[in-house]
C-alpha cells in the first residue's frame, strides 16, 4: 500500500478572513478620513449637532448610569483589572493567553496615546461638572483601547465555550459595553461623537493587524513543528 501523501491544510474560514480585511480597509479609510477633516476642522458641526442630540436626553438617572459605564474605560479600572486578569490566566496555566492580552491591551494605550499627540485636538466643555481630562481629544482612548482590551478576554472566553449561544452571548455582552462607554464619553461631553467613531475604527484595524500578525506568526511555526514530528 503507498504511503499517504500529506495533503495540504484548507484555509480555514477564507470568507471570515476576506470580511475581516476588507472590515480593516475600511476601518483605515474611515479614520483616515476623519482624521483629515478634523485636522481641517470641517466636522465641528457635525459634532455639535451629535453633542446636542445626546445631551438633549440628559437625565439623573442616565447621568448616574453612564457615569459608572465609563469607569470601565478608565485606566484606573483597566490596570488593577487586567493584572488579575493575567494572573487568573496564569494560574489557569494560559501563558499564551495572558501574553496576548497584554500586548493587546498595552499596545492600543500606546497606540491611543500616540494618536493624541499627532492630533493635538482640543476637548469640548464636559457636561454635568465633570472635569475636562488633561489629555488630547482625538481619538477617544475610551473607544481604542476597551475594544482591545474586553474584546480580547472575550476571545479567549468564547474560545472555552462549546456552546454556540454562549459564545454569542459574551461577545453581545462585549459589545454592548463597549458602545455603551463610547456613547458615554459624548454623553458626559468629554469627547466629540468623531473622536468616539475614530477610536471604534482605530481598534477594528489594531484588532485586525494583531490577530493577522498572530496567524502569521502561527503558519511559520507550523512547518518547524512538523519537521520535529516527522523525526
Amino acid at each position: 500500500m503507498p504511503p499517504a501523501q500529506n495533503r495540504p491544510e484548507p484555509q480555514l474560514l477564507p470568507g471570515l478572513a476576506v470580511a475581516g480585511v476588507a472590515a480593516a480597509m475600511a476601518a483605515v479609510a474611515l479614520f483616515a478620513w476623519m482624521g483629515a477633516t478634523v485636522a481641517a476642522g470641517r466636522l465641528l458641526p457635525f459634532d455639535a449637532g451629535v453633542r446636542k442630540t445626546v445631551h438633549a436626553w440628559a437625565s439623573p438617572s442616565l447621568t448616574a448610569f453612564l457615569r459608572g459605564i465609563t469607569v470601565f474605560g478608565e485606566s484606573y479600572f483597566l490596570v488593577p483589572a487586567g493584572a488579575v486578569a493575567v494572573i487568573l490566566l496564569l494560574r489557569a496555566g494560559r501563558r499564551r493567553d495572558a501574553r496576548l492580552f497584554v500586548v493587546a491591551a498595552l499596545s492600543a494605550e500606546l497606540l491611543s496615546e500616540a494618536l493624541k499627540l499627532l492630533f493635538h485636538r482640543a476637548r469640548p466643555e464636559p457636561y454635568f461638572g465633570i472635569q475636562a481630562p488633561n489629555t488630547y481629544s482625538f481619538p477617544s482612548g475610551h473607544a481604542l483601547v476597551p475594544p482591545c482590551f474586553y474584546g480580547v478576554l472575550a476571545a479567549i472566553a468564547a474560545s472555552r465555550l462549546s456552546r454556540p449561544a454562549a459564545r454569542a452571548a459574551v461577545w453581545t455582552g462585549t459589545a454592548v459595553l463597549v458602545a455603551l462607554i463610547g456613547l458615554s464619553r459624548i454623553y458626559l461631553g468629554v469627547h466629540w461623537a468623531s473622536d468616539v467613531l475614530a477610536g471604534y475604527a482605530a481598534a477594528a484595524v489594531w484588532g485586525v493587524s494583531l490577530g493577522a500578525a498572530l496567524e502569521w506568526r502561527r503558519r511559520r511555526r507550523r512547518p518547524a513543528q512538523q519537521d520535529r514530528d516527522r523525526v
